[in-house]
C-alpha cells in the first residue's frame, strides 16, 4: 500500500524499500498474517504520535467506575445503617461498584446470620438501583458481596460523567482562545518579559570647530615602591 492508501500490487521487499526510500518514508508491516504479508509506505514517526493522541484521547473519554467499600457490624445501630446506606446509594448512582463488608469480632463468627441478615437488608434497601454482582461470602471474621448500578443507572451516570468531561474541555479550549496567542519576535521565538537595559557607554565628542579642547582629567599620582 502507498502512503496514500493507494494498491501498489504484490512487490518483492527490495522494489518496496526503494520505493518507500525514494519518498523518504518507512515500509512498515501492518498485516504480518495475511499471505503475502501487507506493508504499507508512511512515516513510522508520525504514525506512532497519531496512534499515541489518540490513545490519549481515548483514555480522557474513558468512564472510571471504582469499587468502594462500606461496613458494617452485625450490631450497628439503626441511625449508622442508614447513614451507611445512604452512602453506598450515592456510590451506586456515581457509576461505581459498592463493596458491603459485614466484620465480626471474637464470637461473633458464630452468629453468621446476622451478618447474612444485613446483607439481604441492604440489598433491599437499593434493590431499585442495584444488582448483586458477587453474593455473599465469608472470608476469615469477614462477610461481604458487591453492587453494581443496574444498566440503567449506569448509563446514566456515564452520561452525566462524559458531559462534564466535555464541558471542562470546551471551557479549556474557550479560555485558550481569549488569552490569544503569545507575543512572539521577529524569529518566531517568544518574546521575553522586558527587563531594564544597562545604559550605552558613554563616548567622548570631539570639539566643536574654534573650541579649545576639554582639560584632561590629572591622574592620580603612582605609589612609591618600596625600598
Amino acid at each position: 500500500m502507498g502512503p496514500n492508501g493507494e494498491q501498489l500490487g504484490v512487490l518483492p521487499t527490495e522494489v518496496a524499500l526503494s520505493k518507500a526510500q525514494e519518498l523518504g518514508l518507512n515500509l512498515v508491516e501492518v498485516n504480518p498474517q495475511a499471505k503475502p504479508p501487507v506493508c504499507k509506505i508512511m512515516d513510522y514517526g508520525r504514525f506512532k504520535y497519531e496512534e499515541k493522541k489518540k490513545a490519549n484521547e481515548a483514555k480522557k473519554k474513558q468512564v472510571i467506575v471504582k469499587v468502594k467499600e462500606v461496613k458494617l457490624r452485625p450490631k450497628t445501630e439503626e441511625h449508622d445503617y442508614e447513614t451507611k446506606v445512604r452512602h453506598v446509594k450515592e456510590f451506586l448512582e456515581e457509576g461505581n461498584k459498592a463493596k458491603i463488608t459485614i466484620m465480626f469480632r471474637g464470637r461473633e463468627i458464630t452468629h453468621r446470620e446476622l451478618g447474612t441478615q444485613i446483607l439481604d437488608d441492604v440489598v433491599a434497601d437499593v434493590k431499585d438501583i442495584a444488582i448483586i454482582e458477587q453474593p455473599p461470602r465469608l472470608e476469615g471474621k469477614q462477610m461481604f458481596m458487591i453492587l453494581g448500578p443496574n444498566p440503567k443507572v449506569a448509563q446514566r451516570a456515564r452520561d452525566a460523567q462524559r458531559a462534564a468531561l466535555a464541558a471542562a474541555e470546551k471551557e479549556k479550549a474557550e479560555r485558550k482562545a481569549s488569552e490569544g496567542p503569545s507575543p512572539s519576535r521577529p524569529d518566531g521565538k517568544p518574546a521575553s518579559p522586558s527587563s531594564p537595559s544597562a545604559p550605552p557607554p558613554a563616548v567622548a565628542q570631539p570639539p566643536a570647530a574654534g573650541q579649545p579642547p576639554a582639560p584632561s582629567q590629572p591622574s592620580a599620582p603612582a605609589a612609591p615602591k618600596a625600598p
